[in-house]
């Protein structure tokens, strides 16, 4: 075992060295000199939100690495990949730029003599200039090369390293360690990494075209005069190392006259096309395997062995570069150089993943309320934010956690995802860096480690944040997996600890009453929010358009969150976003199912609104069948005025009783006061048709929604008036979203919802407000040719069969049968009296 092997990153911002390539040979050299691939131990690290790069992870001597894979060649796509690297790695000090690049065959060397550059060699940047960054006149090219458009130097650490690899003894070194990495990749024979022969080794001059593009020297034959070479005489093959400038364009550069004139202005020795796009995003290196000599006669022969020499030569730099000292060996100095352990204010640990938001707005009566719990009156060691997913829980205990590391320094402040038992462990190993524990390695360990100490006086005054508890048995075990989160969470004097969490079940579990209750936000707190997350503050000049759209999306933070980054992207009005609310299902759908980024939530998690709560109703169709069950119905029937009697039949009243609680547990539905009708928020709503989508159950639900409410819809007797006016909304829904299913009980409630209109008086209203208007006359009709009013049925048939005669091809099946049904309801008619012409109709 490697005793030197860095501990494998709890997290992304635990690495420091990033490795930049943009041809799968050149990463595939880097790749090959790991020491350990951290990807072998378990799922690969996240990424930050919108992240498209590609990543290896692993350890190169004393160093976590990660190796970005670059999509494609040039300046564009090396910035692109450095700047979605920094997002996911925060705490990147170096990155490498490795791979080939075409050379300067000979320039200006010590005591007026020259220095040659033979294929195979390795530039190691001390500079980076743009070469193609300039102005095109008619008569030449003029480069840009003021201060403020040229790239700067390296910073002063990596400056003073180049110096000592510089010198004499250094340099030696780093070749004959070079060497030994050369020897590893060797014996890799799909590298292909073996020295071409110095035959292969061909400089034309200058001057000397190459006969034909797209064919090799010999292939096309070229005889020009071949340029002699010092280097290539000794015969030894042995790369050497070179310091100097490296020009970086996204022109590929096939110009032997050219290179020089270039090469003798910029006094460069390199050219490649990847390093100016990540030398202003990270303190950078490049390091280049010599492929070609940047002339019309480039060859892909020596790719391969460049892009080993590159490769190795970096792993020789990294054994130069010192790491930062870890926290968990720092800790022990600070303890014994601090004050006395009764003075504990000095020495506070912070771990806290999430970065401040800047937009918090409001919620000062539930921050005071916290304060006053937890800091002031003392009254509780635990205590519990609950509320629906996206209403802000997370930002509150955020917004408190940095405010008692401003205003009570003397506490340590931990933060702790339960979104798994892999967050506890990521997050505690974090912790444990900056904690006077040792621990054998094993993770179990170290949780008991971090634990115990916590839980001892010597740790000092702690709040320790337990955020997105909503998974009972992520936090309490179960029997098929004993053992959770809670079994590894500290218990202490000093000690306080907030919980967020859906579950209001979960929250009086871990905190019994202290419980606070987190809703929406109000309309002045939603105005401001939306104002600080919107480019174009101009915009809330729009009163109107802004109360409609806080409206729309309920006052709800994760809402207006993403509303706000969809107008910032697009450039879209308010006006214009809420006419997008009011386009169709499928649209609404689509448009709140747009993810964003925020990093002030979790990497990887669900930013839509539409799709936030999905682990939700995961969790409930786990652990609770009869509240998913019930949840998939409601997604068939209105969301609002939902009354209980209208609810399937569970196999227990205790357990519908019980069913509804896990989903008023989540604050999925809200119980009107003193009375058994329930609400669901509108989006919640639209959430649950997606699972329900997404589960393939649509047709499934939809089918036992209408048969349950066909046979739970009341007569149209007077007596059961205030049952049907209860249960028409949602009868209305289920009929709309059921127009292609052929079942009797369809038929059965149409009929039923027609009599029960008419005895209402609303006959106008059923047939402007019904999901199918023409389908709705139709059924309407039948309804009053059984009941005997013929006038009736045949006035709203007459209006059915003109519509369809205008809309419907004459042999559709739709049109004809209700042709068909209007002739027959007139034969039972006086046809005289009614003077009606059928054929007239057609």
């Amino acid at each position: 075992m490697n005793t030197a092997r860095p501990r494998r990153p709890a997290a992304r911002a635990d690495f420091e060295i990033a490795v930049i390539c943009a041809l799968p040979i050149e990463a595939d050299a880097v790749d090959a000199l790991f020491d350990h691939h951290w990807d072998d131990d378990g799922a690969p690290y996240d990424k930050a939100g919108g992240d498209p790069n590609a990543y290896s992870t692993g350890a190169i001597g004393r160093h976590n690495v990660v190796l970005a894979h670059m999509p494609g060649m040039g300046k564009a796509s090396a910035a692109a990949v450095a700047a979605n690297c920094r997002a996911s790695f925060p705490n990147i000090k170096l990155a490498l730029v490795v791979g080939v690049c075409g050379v300067v065959p000979f320039r200006p060397g010590g005591s007026g003599g020259t220095a040659e550059t033979v294929l195979g060699d390795v530039i190691v940047s001390d500079g980076v200039v743009q070469y193609d960054l300039g102005r095109r006149l008619p008569e030449q090219f003029v480069p840009k090369d003021t201060l403020l458009d040229t790239l700067g130097r390296p910073n002063t650490e990596i400056r003073a390293l180049l110096a000592k690899l510089r010198g004499l003894r250094s340099r030696k070194m780093l070749q004959a360690k070079m060497a030994g990495y050369m020897d590893v990749l060797r014996g890799e024979p799909e590298l292909a990494a073996a020295y071409p022969g110095a035959a292969q080794d061909k400089l034309f001059e200058a001057t000397y075209r190459h006969v034909r593009d797209g064919m090799s020297c010999e292939e096309c034959g070229c005889d020009g005069k071949l340029v002699p070479r010092a280097r290539l005489e000794q015969g030894d093959g042995q790369p050497a190392v070179h310091f100097g400038l490296i020009a970086s364009g996204d022109t590929v550069m096939k110009s032997g006259k050219d290179r020089d004139d270039i090469a003798r202005e910029a006094g460069v020795v390199g050219f490649e096309m990847e390093s100016a796009g990540v030398w202003d995003i990270f303190p950078c290196v490049v390091i280049k395997g010599a492929c070609d000599y940047a002339d019309s006669h480039k060859t892909k022969a020596w790719q391969r062995y460049a892009a080993a020499t590159a490769a190795a030569c970096m792993k020789a730099f990294l054994s130069y570069w010192v790491p930062s000292l870890p926290e968990h060996l720092l800790m022990p100095y600070r303890l014994a150089t601090a004050k006395p352990a009764t003075d504990r204010a000095a020495l506070p640990c912070h771990y806290i993943p999430l970065p401040e938001n800047r937009r918090f707005v409001g919620r000062k009566e539930t921050l005071d309320t916290l304060k006053e719990m937890l800091f002031v009156r003392k009254e509780c060691r635990k205590a519990a934010i609950v509320g629906l997913g996206g209403v802000g829980k997370t930002q509150v205990a955020l917004q408190l956690a940095y405010w008692t590391k401003k205003h009570r320094p003397e506490f340590s402040i931990f933060w702790v995802p339960a979104l798994s038992k892999a967050t506890l462990e990521q997050a505690f190993t974090a912790m444990a860096r900056n904690l006077p524990i040792q621990s054998g390695g094993d993770d179990d360990d170290l949780k008991v480690s971090v634990r115990r100490y916590l839980s001892s006086e010597a740790a000092g005054p702690w709040l320790l944040v337990v955020d997105n508890a909503d998974d009972r048995d992520i936090l309490f075990g179960s029997a098929d997996m004993p053992g959770g989160i809670s079994d590894y969470l500290p218990e202490s004097d000093n000690g306080l600890t907030l919980f967020t969490t859906r579950s209001r079940e979960v929250a009086v579990s871990v905190t019994g009453s202290d419980v606070i209750e987190l809703n929406a936000m109000d309309q002045p707190e939603a105005a401001v929010f939306l104002e600080k997350s919107l480019i174009q503050k101009d915009m809330l000049r729009d009163e109107g358009a802004t109360a409609e759209l806080l409206k729309e999306l309920t006052y709800l933070p994760l809402a207006i969150s993403q509303a706000a980054a969809y107008i910032n992207i697009k450039q879209v009005s308010l006006a214009e976003y809420v006419k997008l609310l009011h386009g169709t299902q499928q649209d609404i759908v689509s448009l709140m199912s747009k993810e964003f980024r925020d990093n002030t939530r979790y990497a990887g998690s669900q930013n839509a609104v539409a799709t936030t709560w999905l682990v939700s109703f995961d969790q409930i169709r786990k652990s609770d069948n009869a509240a998913a069950d019930l949840l998939s119905f409601i997604s068939c029937i209105e969301p609002k005025g939902i009354p209980q009697s209208l609810f399937p039949d569970s196999e227990s009243t205790a357990q519908l009783v019980d069913a509804i609680g896990t989903l008023c547990s989540y604050a999925f539905l809200t119980r009107r006061e003193d009375s058994n009708v329930f609400d669901m928020h509108g989006l919640v709503h639209l959430a649950t048709r997606i699972w329900v989508q997404r589960e393939g159950l649509t047709a499934t639900t939809g089918k036992k929604a209408i048969r349950h409410i066909a046979t739970v819809f009341p007569s149209d007797d007077y007596a059961n008036r205030n049952v049907w006016r209860e249960y028409l909304p949602h009868a209305f829904r289920v009929l709309q979203q059921s127009k292609e299913l052929d079942i009797e009980e369809r038929s059965d409630l149409l009929f039923w919802v027609g009599q029960c209109l008419t005895v209402d008086g609303r006959i106008k209203e059923a047939a402007r407000n019904h999901p199918s208007r023409l389908a709705s006359q139709h059924e309407l009709a039948g309804a009053y040719r059984a009941n005997g009013q013929v006038k009736e049925a045949v006035a709203l048939l007459e209006q059915v069969v003109a519509i369809k005669a205008k809309t419907l091809a004459e042999d559709h099946p739709s049109r004809l049968a209700s042709q068909q049904w209007l002739e027959y309801i007139l034969e039972a008619a006086d046809q005289d009296e009614l003077d009606y012409n059928v054929s007239g109709s057609h």
